[in-house]
């Protein structure tokens, strides 16, 4: 008999155990992973689901364990087991220990992204720093998608003007097919009655699955998107509506994430509906470069840039997260953005791209969130929060703390970025064109104090020395600062 096939929980699709079809399949529920963090209670319902779900479809080729830790589980399965690469350097390590120690035969590449780390090294070579536009355009080439010859279709790489407009005006949702909810079942019941028991140290609340977990599921979810929601996803895919919190997205980072979809049968999707004419090409492409592009460039920085990534502080971030934004408690929080981007936190463990980083990393990043901290606190309390995904997307993109590794510029702006962009600001008690007194937005004030405390760096950098020169000429500055200093209320 082959040895049997070990399955990590974000391993779960069929082209990860299809091709062993040989060989049995061990999954193992720790205790010790699942305590160790105060993941989000919906996140936790996701994984053990997901396993589960698994487990039941292949039947008796499935060897499901749960025991304290993965080394109990593989000393139970009394034979040595072979495993694919995983998706952090701590699992890493830890199958390199078990390797050592016998219980692991061998170890084999990572199936679940497009690109292969060896192919990136090839490409990245002894670059220091990096553009996702280079390597989402040498994606595109590599893999032939939305090409036309050696160039692109339509003549451009790139549709980002077409794909940042406001929400439309007075419309409290964009008014288009909802996202597909798969059918919970006996075994999310299950799921739901162990954790319970469990009483782990969670944060956010229990609530309806919204995200797929079997490789059904997801490919119902792709299907869904591309069909109904995708035709719309593009022009407003950076808009904000409180009444909206899914909007046309896709909802397909937890079961790519989960390894339920292969990245590029979710782009060749979107690529086909685009060339049957039922999708804009902004939109498409839009979409493909956040699988094909963002994705793959974030899991490929995450072994790049190494383990000493996570603790990149270049702006000197100290401040530890507040209790209010740890636990999600969103009723702490007046400013409505704000608000309502950690309420949609609390109660599904997602928000999309522009309030995770416009508002929920614009935040932390002006008022000195520790970054490494903020890292975890993704992590943990979004569903779609790995450990490869946050450090990347919040160390570089969000806060800037690599100095500038992954990104140009920091990402900060004042409340007019939200008040365009959303319809936060009508029902707030923040004026986003205030920057003092009581009602003074904290993201304008904040912004403004945050370019002082950053002058010098924001000056050296010719995409940001507007925004110092601009604070120069502020007569109320040391008021400001004096308001921000205090602030206490957010």
């Amino acid at each position: 008999m082959p040895a049997p096939l070990w399955i990590f929980a974000d391993q779960l699709g069929p082209h990860v155990h299809g091709p062993h079809a040989d060989r049995e399949v061990v999954l193992v529920e720790s205790a010790r992973v699942l305590r160790s963090r105060p993941f989000h209670r919906q996140k936790l319902h996701l994984v053990l689901s997901g396993m589960r779900h698994l487990a039941d479809e292949l039947g008796d080729r499935a060897t499901y364990l749960r025991t304290e830790t993965y080394r109990e589980a593989l000393e139970q399965v009394g034979r040595p087991v072979v495993v694919h690469e995983p998706t952090s350097f701590a699992a890493a390590d830890l199958v390199a220990r078990l390797r050592a120690e016998g219980l692991v035969e061998e170890i084999l590449p990572t199936p679940t992204f497009a690109l292969s780390r060896t192919d990136f090294d090839d490409w990245a070579g002894d670059r220091a720093t990096f553009r996702m536009e280079d390597f989402y355009r040498a994606q595109r080439r590599r893999f032939e998608v939305l090409m036309e010859g050696s160039e692109p279709v339509g003549g451009r790489w790139n549709y980002d003007a077409e794909n940042r407009e406001p929400p439309p005006k007075g419309a409290a949702t964009l008014d288009v097919p909802g996202p597909w909810q798969p059918p919970e079942d006996a075994i999310d019941d299950e799921v739901r009655r162990d954790l319970d028991a469990l009483d782990l140290p969670t944060v956010g609340v229990d609530g309806p699955r919204w995200f797929a977990v079997t490789a059904d599921e997801a490919q119902t979810a792709l299907a869904h998107f591309v069909e109904r929601r995708l035709p719309h996803f593009g022009p407003p895919e950076d808009a904000m509506l409180t009444g909206d919190w899914a909007m046309a997205h896709s909802l397909l980072s937890v079961p790519l994430n989960l390894g339920l979809l292969h990245p590029l049968d979710v782009v060749r999707a979107a690529e086909s509906a685009y060339r049957a004419g039922s999708v804009p090409l902004p939109g498409a492409e839009g979409f493909i470069r956040q699988v094909l592009g963002w994705r793959e460039y974030v899991w490929q920085l995450y072994w790049r840039f190494g383990r000493s990534y996570r603790r990149r502080n270049e702006l000197g971030a100290r401040t530890p997260l507040p209790e209010w934004f740890a636990t999600l408690d969103s009723d702490a929080v007046t400013a409505r953005c704000l608000s309502t981007a950690l309420e949609g936190v609390r109660d599904r463990g997602w928000t999309h791209h522009i309030q995770r980083l416009m508002v929920l990393g614009n935040h932390a990043l002006q008022r000195g969130y520790d970054p490494a901290e903020l890292s975890d606190w993704f992590r943990e309390a979004f569903v779609d929060g790995f450990e490869w995904v946050m450090p990347p997307n919040v160390i570089g993109m969000s806060q800037h703390a690599d100095g500038g590794m992954l990104a140009t510029k920091p990402y900060s702006s004042g409340g007019a970025y939200v008040h365009k962009m959303s319809d936060h600001c009508g029902g707030c008690a923040f004026d986003p064109k205030k920057r003092l007194g009581d009602d003074a937005c904290p993201f304008t004030a904040g912004y403004w104090a945050w370019t002082h405390r950053h002058r010098d760096l924001l000056a050296a950098n010719h995409r940001t020395a507007r925004a110092v020169a601009g604070m120069n000429r502020l007569k109320d500055l040391d008021a400001v600062l004096e308001q921000e200093s205090a602030r206490e209320h957010f």
